[in-house]
């Protein structure tokens, strides 16, 4: 305003008026003629000019400060007044600006009634009282316990107890995390008077009520995941109809138990249960192992017995078939083929027959035979031969005997070619 350091202050000014002198002496000035220099030249600068004589600024004139010492502006100052106005309308206009933070909403009401929503940045509004704002935090994950405060141990039983569809009682403890929907904030501040207690009824509402439906072994062990499913949904859709702009984002199920009190006869049971497991489970190994082999025995056997069907059907169809070409040659020349059979089947008995030749005519004495040979001969023609075992039998016995000494060299022996033989084979032509 002014500078009491100026060397032209206290000698007059270009209107010939004289401010107050700085007093004599090495002392500060005196704040009395301080205040009244400010206030001449306060007064020179909107047009007025200070009165001569006396108390100038005095408490007497018009111009001068009151008994508290403030000045008092000029009258008829319209320049002064636009001044003013317009820096408190610019003052007034300037306060509507705010700057919302990322991850907030600024909900904008307009004498109390809701009219836009401010996405985050710097933002303008009409000034209060026209319009007013609120900030509401749409990134913030909130949470809550059910069943719990805290630590698992501190429990809250009439939240935790649960009635399952079989009439038993368990002790469930779960959490729900949620936030706001991105457009959910003017339902979140006006449509609701207390949503974050909505969202913990609702949320244990859904969960008794899904509880409910199920057996307690599905809620113990293999349903928890499954139920807590259901359950977020369930809540979401109660939360939607209550319009309280609020998502469920995780609904998870801290621990489940039977009560206190049954909890020894619970571990009871569960042990029972899981001994009735290990033996089924072992039943079905030893039927897993045993089923197959008896199922490859079953193939087997089946195999053979069709092979076996096969070589039979086949030595039959073969058969009928020789029996019928012999047949036909037959008819052609009975006399040939009656000596062809003969001639066939003795040589079959005679190559399978054990046979000593002796030539006696070089002594009389008695002769040894090797009967250990004979008899092992006997017997591997018996394991190779398809005859009876009464033929086999009488060939080694004949072999067995000593021979008869002869003057003669004993001739080989030759099939008989008598009538009683060809009548045999004419009945039966397989007959040996």
């Amino acid at each position: 305003m002014f500078n009491l350091n100026d060397p032209g202050w206290g000698r007059g000014n270009n209107n010939g008026s004289e401010p107050p002198r700085r007093p004599k002496g090495d002392g500060p000035p005196d704040l009395d003629e301080v205040w009244r220099d400010f206030n001449s030249r306060l007064g020179s600068l909107f047009g007025r000019k200070p009165k001569r004589g006396g108390n100038k600024f005095g408490g007497g004139g018009d111009n001068g400060s009151g008994s508290g010492g403030l000045p008092q502006l000029p009258k008829g100052s319209p320049k002064l007044v636009g001044i003013i106005v317009v820096i408190v309308i610019g003052l007034w206009l300037a306060s509507g600006f705010l700057i919302v933070q990322e991850g907030q909403v600024a909900v904008v009401t307009k004498f109390g009634k809701y009219t836009k929503t401010l996405p985050p940045g710097l933002q303008w509004r009409l000034p209060y009282p026209i319009e007013n704002h609120q900030m509401v935090n749409i990134s913030q994950l909130r949470t809550f316990e059910v069943g719990y405060r805290g630590t698992a141990r501190n429990k809250v039983l009439p939240e935790s107890l649960m009635l399952t569809t079989d009439e038993n009682i368990v002790d469930l403890q779960f959490v729900v995390q949620y936030r706001l929907m991105s457009t959910g904030a003017p339902d979140y501040l006006f449509k609701t008077s207390q949503p974050d207690e909505s969202v913990r009824q609702a949320a244990e509402t859904a969960m008794r009520e899904i509880v409910g439906k199920k057996p307690m072994d599905f809620v113990l062990y293999s349903g928890r995941t499954e139920v807590a499913t259901e359950v977020q949904k369930l809540a979401q859709n109660i939360l939607n109809r209550y319009q309280t702009g609020i998502q469920i984002s995780t609904v998870a199920i801290q621990n489940v138990q039977p009560p206190e009190q049954v909890q020894a006869a619970f571990d009871d049971a569960v042990k029972a249960g899981q001994d009735r497991e290990r033996q089924i489970n072992e039943g079905n190994a030893y039927s897993n192992k045993v089923l197959p082999e008896a199922q490859g025995q079953v193939a087997r056997m089946v195999q053979e017995a069709e092979g076996y069907r096969a070589t039979v059907i086949g030595d039959a169809q073969g058969d009928t078939s020789r029996f019928t070409s012999v047949e036909s040659e037959f008819a052609k020349a009975p006399d040939i083929t009656r000596e062809r059979l003969y001639l066939s089947t003795m040589q079959e008995i005679l190559e399978n027959s054990s046979k000593v030749m002796i030539d006696s005519q070089a002594s009389n004495n008695m002769l040894y035979l090797p009967l250990d040979k004979i008899m092992h001969q006997a017997a591997g023609a018996r394991a190779s031969s398809s005859s009876s075992p009464e033929n086999t039998a009488a060939a080694a016995a004949a072999a067995a005997q000593p021979p008869k000494a002869a003057s003669t060299p004993a001739k080989p022996r030759t099939p008989d070619t008598s009538a009683s033989a060809r009548n045999s084979l004419l009945t039966n032509p397989y007959s040996r």
